[in-house]
């Protein structure tokens, strides 16, 4: 598996918040559907609310 840096924003009530996480996937596809899962949980966000902006290999 790959590390992958992902970065991007996510609606809040204050407005847009960006972040950057990293992640363990097999592919960039894989890696942009467990930061939907990871934020989307935590902050209580759906799909349509988070805007992946960049996926990068670390």
């Amino acid at each position: 598996m790959s590390t992958y840096t992902v970065s991007g924003q996510f609606q809040s009530r204050d407005g847009d918040q960006p972040f950057t996480k990293e992640v363990e996937a097999e592919n960039e596809s894989l890696a942009r559907e467990r930061i939907y899962t990871t934020v989307g949980s935590q902050h209580n966000r759906k799909r349509t609310q988070i805007e992946i902006e960049e996926v990068s290999a670390a």
